[in-house]
């Protein structure tokens, strides 16, 4: 997620040279340095020092041991902290550095690696206007941007964009499996599958209909989509869906509480 907040800054125009990068490994921030001709350190203290906007990017379970150590230098440039960790609370990010400081938690998806993805964004008490409408700017070079209303909000975005695209490309195997089962060949199967899904989600987006009303459009009484649909309806299909984007948020909560 880090590269493509990188790459992201960099073709909507932000220069290289102001980008700073902490990188645990030497090999890696070489690789980034000539890919992107972005500032590297293997020090998180100085990519701190010179940063007004620091993105947290790195793992959930790693994200104490990283923040404690730079404390200190944290308090001192007092950057608008942005974590992209999923169940970090921002009570945590605050006791793991300062309550003071502004504090961003935001939920990118993965999309984000091709330009293509969806941020949602919520701000800790101590995040003025000007440092949201910073971090919009950061976060929009991949993907639009929505702010929500308390972290709760947040864990329900997270459990229908930031995991969504799996559920996407879970849909997509199966359909692509059950395309060989019918008899097609596997390479046919799996275009058929992405070029389908990859058009249905620009017809919505690019007409602005919403998409039960292009489903409607779409099933003949009595046909072949219809035959489907109920096939769907039968399974469950509402429910399935319901329960597990309320799976995911209750694991949200359930890291929270670590």
């Amino acid at each position: 997620m880090a590269e493509a907040i990188i790459g992201g800054l960099i073709a909507n125009g932000t220069p290289a040279s102001r980008i700073h990068v902490g990188v645990p490994r030497a090999e890696r921030a070489t690789e980034l340095e000539q890919k992107y001709a972005v500032h590297t350190a293997t020090d998180n203290a100085t990519v701190v020092t010179r940063s007004d906007i620091l993105v947290l990017a790195v793992k959930p379970q790693v994200m104490q041991q990283v923040l404690e150590p730079l404390q200190a230098a944290i308090v001192s440039k007092r950057p608008v902290l942005v974590s992209v960790a999923a169940g970090v609370t921002l009570e945590q990010l605050g006791q793991w550095t300062s309550p003071e400081l502004p504090v961003v938690r935001c939920m990118p998806n993965t999309p984000a690696l091709v330009g293509a993805g969806v941020s949602g964004l919520c701000a800790g008490p101590g995040v003025s206007p000007a440092q949201q409408q910073a971090v919009t700017a950061v976060m929009r070079s991949v993907g639009p941007v929505h702010w929500v209303d308390g972290e709760p909000q947040l864990d329900a975005l997270m459990a229908i964009s930031g995991c969504g695209p799996a559920y996407f490309f879970a849909f997509m195997e199966h359909l692509q499996a059950a395309g060989t089962a019918l008899g097609l060949p596997a390479p046919m199967a799996a275009e058929l599958a992405q070029q389908t899904a990859w058009g249905a989600a620009k017809l919505v987006h690019d007409t602005g209909t919403d998409p039960a009303e292009l489903r409607r459009r779409v099933t003949s009484p009595g046909g072949t989509t219809q035959a489907a649909l109920e096939s769907f309806a039968a399974s469950g299909f509402a429910d399935i869906v319901r329960k597990a984007t309320r799976a995911a948020v209750d694991r949200a909560a359930e890291m929270a509480r670590r």
